[in-house]
């Protein structure tokens, strides 16, 4: 392990000075590749799939299909990072401290990324075209779920990589579950963590490490239907954000809804949820207005990941919010309603990275973000908050020129004062 993060250490730092043309023409290079083997990918993964039946959960075997079409998607986000525009070198500040002494502050690589994630094996391809882009090494841990699919995408990517700039080293798999503690340790070599997976496994990272761990808890998702709400935009959403992709974490899992309006939305609503075999939960008052399930204490603090969602009725906006803001995971958040100044409060308050307004919670993706692609998504209050692309995945430092100056002529009774003058 050791030596593996000491070759993507030694990579990483020749990927970091490489022009942003070698980066993109590496990124080309895996796309090509990745389209002439998508018969051998989409063949391992159906290898994966088949060995979890019956052993992983709906959701996760949702989230362990990488179909033609999600391979085709990702093959795509990968061209769509190389369009991005360059992060590394970015001048962010230039500012003269006297003449001659100039300060700027530019944008360099993070280094080494670790990347521990459960099924998706189409976010290898997604966290591998982000690394490169930004200048990153990577180091990959996948699901053991998933172990035939991520082998051959990386034997893949290296194949690709070894007729590039772009050192092969710079993209690591580990494939054993006991490599991942050995991982944690490696603060001297590994710059960043960034798990994926629930959120005690979460909480585990970030308590057995000394690297900085990019935090993504569970995704419990509100949607708030206001009273001034229009309804049919409201059952448009509401059925979008569970059903369109039930096992993301940015589907929705708990529907609020205000009490002016709940006997007229929640029969209607019901009828077109339950036509896409959604199971519905609700409190007392919602029991009383439609047939469906009682909810539990336990079930407003649960993720589903699947076709299950809780109802609950609300006497006003600040009760919704108030909901929200203690039983959500800071994850999106959205509110139906016409009523702007509504909206407003909405966005002000609901204390998540996300908070949208008449719209789908499942728009909460880096993709679409128009970012290429993401290695996941931030819940922490610290940035990088959200869909972490590009910009999540450098920092930068500062860059002082002088020319003989020292810090003594700046101090005392005849201090020399300082222009700070910016230029840009």
């Amino acid at each position: 392990m050791k030596e593996i993060a000491q070759k993507t250490r030694t990579a990483a730092q020749q990927l970091a000075i490489l022009s942003g043309e070698a980066r993109n023409n590496a990124l080309e290079a895996i796309a090509l590749a990745l389209e002439n083997h998508q018969k051998e990918i989409i063949e391992a993964n159906n290898e994966d799939c088949r060995s979890s039946e019956g052993l992983i959960s709906k959701a996760l075997s949702a989230r362990l299909l990488l179909g033609k079409n999600k391979l085709k998607s990702a093959i795509a986000g990968v061209r769509d990072v190389a369009k991005l525009a360059d992060p590394i070198g970015t001048t962010t500040l230039k500012r003269e401290l006297d003449q001659g002494l100039i300060l700027s502050r530019i944008s360099c690589p993070l280094g080494v990324l670790g990347v521990i994630f459960e099924a998706r094996p189409d976010a290898l391809i997604q966290i591998t075209s982000l690394a490169i882009k930004s200048g990153n090494g990577v180091i990959l841990k996948g699901g053991k779920e998933a172990i035939n699919t991520c082998t051959t995408l990386v034997k893949i990517i290296h194949q690709a990589l070894e007729k590039t700039e772009v050192n092969p080293n710079a993209v690591q798999l580990l494939t054993t579950r006991e490599e991942i503690k050995t991982l944690l340790s490696l603060d001297e070599y590994v710059d960043l963590i960034i798990p994926r997976g629930s959120n005690e496994f979460v909480r585990y990272v970030q308590e057995n490490t000394k690297i900085p761990v990019l935090g993504h808890a569970e995704g419990i998702c509100h949607l708030f239907i206001d009273e001034s709400a229009d309804l049919n935009k409201a059952i448009n959403i509401t059925v979008d954000s569970k059903t369109q992709y039930p096992s993301a974490c940015n589907a929705v899992e708990t529907l609020l809804v205000h009490r002016a309006i709940a006997t007229q939305f929640l029969p209607t609503v019901a009828v077109a949820l339950k036509d896409k075999g959604v199971e519905l939960k609700g409190d007392s008052a919602t029991q009383a207005i439609i047939d469906c399930g009682k909810v539990t204490q336990e079930d407003w603090q649960t993720e589903y990941s699947d076709l299950i969602i809780s109802i609950k009725i609300v006497d006003n906006l600040g009760s919704a919010i108030d909901h929200i803001n203690h039983y959500g995971s800071k994850h999106t958040d959205g509110i139906v309603t016409e009523n702007q100044d509504k909206a407003e409060i909405f966005f002000n308050q609901v204390d998540s990275a996300g908070v949208y307004h008449n719209c789908s919670t499942r728009f909460a993706d880096g993709f679409r973000y128009g970012f290429g692609a993401e290695v996941g998504i931030s819940t922490q209050k610290m940035p990088p908050r959200g869909p972490v692309g590009l910009e999540g995945l450098v920092t930068y430092k500062y860059q002082l020129r002088g020319n003989g100056e020292i810090c003594d002529t700046y101090s005392g009774s005849d201090a020399k004062g300082f222009t700070h003058r910016n230029l840009i």
